[in-house]
């Protein structure tokens, strides 16, 4: 399997950002880390296996590109004030669309992406493939939160509201955005007893609301966790039964 390591220093987060490419062609898909996670989690906890996703990225179907988190500076910084992490999640958007994205693209044209994650990463998952519809194909959330109001403390301002999935897609009224986001293969999967359970149904009822047909599909159990979200990949996207 063809691995590369890249980093460089991001002009959006005016630091060094490191990630992963694994394949050579077909679909790409941008993987998000859990909370806090590094490029290299989804690779540690063996989600690239032949079994798992190991046979579409030997073929050329999928490309993965595996990014790097700066959870520990945004959502997950404590001691900053709600705004302050919420610009940071701006910033880390803004490596995305602009540094990752045309990276992804110089390395391979394939038109389709794929966002995807598990836990917080299928939050970072959500929220980038709803802010950019345009250049999305599909997104396969596992186990995720889709609001960010337990961060926020009760604050709202613009990076706040443009961060949180649910907030801006129930305030959407753009038609051209509305109707890109309707033709995004949107797969939201969690277990019935996950805590975070609710937060899938609440996802997709917003995105039904606004017209935005989506899989809600929900696993017996509580299913949050890596041997889950493995069998989920071989489901939904790995092409195994």
């Amino acid at each position: 399997m063809k691995r590369e390591y890249h980093r460089w220093h991001s002009p959006s987060l005016e630091r060094n950002m490191e990630l992963l490419v694994l394949g050579h062609a077909g679909a790409r898909v941008l993987v998000f880390p859990t909370s806090k996670g590094r490029y290299y989690e989804w690779e540690d906890r063996q989600m690239f296996r032949w079994d798992v996703l190991g046979e579409q990225i030997e073929r050329g179907w999928l490309q993965i590109f595996c990014v790097d988190s700066v959870d520990a500076e945004s959502w997950y910084a404590h001691d900053k004030w709600p705004g302050d992490r919420a610009w940071r999640q701006t910033q880390y958007d803004n490596y995305l669309r602009y540094e990752v994205l045309p990276f992804m693209h110089s390395l391979n044209r394939n038109p389709f992406l794929i966002t995807l994650g598990a836990s917080f990463g299928a939050y970072h998952a959500m929220n980038f493939g709803l802010r950019h519809p345009h250049l999305t194909g599909r997104i396969l959330g596992l186990s995720g939160i889709y609001s960010i109001d337990r961060w926020t403390s009760g604050h709202i301002d613009e990076h706040v509201h443009n961060n949180n999935p649910m907030a801006f897609v129930s305030a959407e009224h753009d038609h051209n955005r509305l109707e890109a986001m309707r033709h995004i293969d949107i797969i939201i999967v969690s277990g019935r007893d996950d805590t975070l359970h609710q937060n899938s149904q609440d996802m997709s009822r917003v995105l039904w609301q606004k017209g935005i047909g989506n899989a809600l599909r929900a696993w017996d159990g509580w299913a949050h966790d890596w041997p889950y979200w493995e069998q989920m990949i071989k489901l939904y996207i790995g092409g195994h039964d």
